[in-house]
């Protein structure tokens, strides 16, 4: 085990390979204003796996509950105390079949951003408390989260009542004792989306003094959010959002799916937005489609990562995009499991000794980790040939 770390170090340290020797094809040079490439570290993937040992005082159930029995996946991620934390998904074994367990937000910390120490119990669950209706029984899933300038911790998560998926908020000050603040558009067009099917949300962040914290975008907070489309959302006070409206009153939809690409099905947005000096970038979950209109180079049915750039002073406007994913399903791990049509769900970020460290779910049952040292331009995953898959 120290042998495999030591070569992860040295990976990361830009003494290692890049990624070509795990897929077949070539990797692609990205683009200036995009992020990458990202190099997974040697001999450490997946660094959380179920841990069936694992129980907790379930409030739904009334009795010891092993809450992260069957799958592990979907992280979020970011600093404390100088260390990484990953806030994860994971499943009971209560049914079969994705979306039909229930989920709750375990916690893991790490010194070196590659081996993890994990709490027993999880932190965010279904519990007798104001988001009860919203989160029983399916649970809290897909967590991303990001920090304040004061310290203060932002979670935006999907709360799964097993009948509307909801885009909900909770706020930390340790990463550990959360207060939920509910649905974050139940408020919003007096009461309009507040049975809005919603999930998964980018808030916008920035590089401030070497450490990664919300931002501000023409004076209110801004996120990124969808996943049949990325659309977007503003806020005063991080807890009530109110979605944003096109000339019909309607959802504006800033990009959508594209028909022959990776992301021919879904556009669903990753880990928080990074405000750049070319732009807005945001990292998102490309699924391509099963049917005539999917990208043939990669398996029906993949998640793979895509990036867009938005402009700074027209937020709403993308002004760049990649045609290509810049990191695909390609090791045993992120291929194997509940999804197996191949799953590298990005939605956790941070930056980290000067590296960015991405955080993704493995075929929605384990979590991965990969690097990117911006010192060291690095190519993209490598792209399969044309109808290879």
């Amino acid at each position: 085990m120290r042998l495999k770390l030591l070569l992860s170090l040295l990976l990361i340290s830009g003494l290692g390979i890049l990624n070509v020797s795990l897929g077949q094809g070539k990797g692609y040079q990205l683009p200036g204003w995009a992020m990458g490439g990202f190099v997974r570290p040697v001999g450490v993937n997946p660094v959380i796996s179920p841990n069936p040992a694992s129980t907790f005082e379930c409030p739904m159930a009334k009795r010891s509950w092993k809450w992260e029995d069957s799958d592990t996946f979907n992280p979020a991620a970011t600093l404390k105390d100088g260390k990484i934390v990953v806030l994860y998904r994971a499943e009971d074994n209560t049914a079969t079949g994705i979306g039909m367990r229930t989920s709750r937000i375990g916690y893991a910390s790490s010194s070196d951003g590659l081996s993890m120490i994990r709490l027993p119990h999880p932190v965010l669950y279904p519990d007798n408390d104001n988001a009860k209706e919203f989160e029983w029984t399916g649970g809290c899933e897909d967590p991303r989260v990001a920090v304040t300038e004061d310290g203060l911790y932002v979670m935006f998560y999907t709360a799964w009542n097993r009948q509307v998926p909801r885009l909900s908020v909770a706020t930390s000050k340790d990463l550990i004792h959360w207060q939920k603040h509910g649905p974050a558009f139940y408020k919003a067009y007096k009461g309009r989306f507040k049975d809005l099917a919603s999930k998964s949300a980018s808030i916008v962040t920035t590089v401030k003094n070497g450490k990664q914290v919300i931002t501000k975008i023409d004076g209110h907070y801004l996120m990124y959010w969808g996943e049949n489309a990325v659309c977007a959302a503003v806020s005063d006070d991080l807890a009530n959002w109110e979605p944003v409206l096109n000339d019909k009153n309607e959802l504006k939809e800033l990009i959508r799916p594209r028909d022959k690409f990776f992301d021919s099905a879904l556009t669903e947005c990753g880990p928080p937005a990074i405000k750049t000096d070319k732009g807005i970038l945001l990292l998102y979950n490309g699924k391509n489609s099963k049917d005539e209109n999917r990208d043939k180079r990669f398996t029906a049915g993949a998640y793979c990562a895509g990036q867009v750039l938005f402009d700074l002073k027209h937020p709403y406007e993308p002004i760049a995009r990649l045609d290509l994913p810049f990191f695909r399903p390609m090791a045993d791990y992120e291929k194997s499991g509940q999804y197996i049509d191949g799953t590298v769900f990005i939605e956790g970020i941070a930056l980290f000794h000067n590296k960015w460290f991405l955080y993704y779910g493995c075929a929605d049952s384990q979590v991965g980790v990969a690097v990117c040292d911006p010192s060291l331009p690095t190519l993209s995953d490598p792209i399969p040939d044309a109808n290879q898959n």
